[in-house]
């Protein structure tokens, strides 16, 4: 998951993933079928530990914006812990060369449309709570703050602090309509 995490898809070469991993090639091979089998599986790999806790934040605070609040705040914590490749493997796996695959780039694109339906389902929610506002546009909200997810991954891959990123989470959050109550 590192390699990948580290050099993109195209990046992590066999050498590379099979030092990481203390096997062979035949073994990677008989194992996963393939680099692109490896890949799918360590993506979801991340997604169920690296981004468990940031899917939690979204889903359990009060509010939707909150749930969006501490979502991108719990994301900032993984993208800038030193013990960790920065930035987000999903956003940045692309980025990185793996539009030269095509499967790898739409299985991509799909992992990080699901993280735009997150947003799109809580702020729903929201709306039938009374926290946004009915006449909000969910879809322009939900890609605003996939962007802003998308983009603080790559400033921290980039070196930006936890301070910075906050700042501009904070920026983001006053886009953000709210309901009368």
């Amino acid at each position: 998951m590192e390699v990948f995490w580290t050099h993109g898809y195209d990046g992590a070469s066999m050498t590379r993933l099979t030092a990481a991993m203390g096997i062979a090639s035949p073994s990677l091979y008989s194992c996963f079928g393939s680099k692109e089998g490896l890949f799918r599986q360590a993506v979801e790999l991340y997604g169920s530990t690296v981004g468990a806790p940031a899917q939690r934040a979204l889903e359990e605070a009060p509010t939707a914006y909150e749930g969006i609040r501490a979502m991108l705040r719990a994301n900032i914590v993984t993208f800038t812990d030193p013990d960790q490749p920065p930035g987000c493997m999903v956003v940045l796996a692309a980025a990185a060369g793996s539009a030269r695959n095509e499967e790898v780039s739409a299985f991509v694109t799909e992992r990080r449309q699901a993280v735009r339906e997150l947003f799109l389902q809580r702020l729903s929610r929201g709306v039938a709570a009374g926290d946004v506002p009915a006449t909000a546009n969910l879809d322009a909200l939900a890609a605003l703050f996939t962007t802003v997810l998308h983009g603080l991954a790559i400033q921290a891959r980039d070196g930006s602090s936890r301070e910075e990123l906050h700042a501009i989470i904070e920026s983001a959050m006053l886009s953000a309509p709210t309901a009368d109550r």
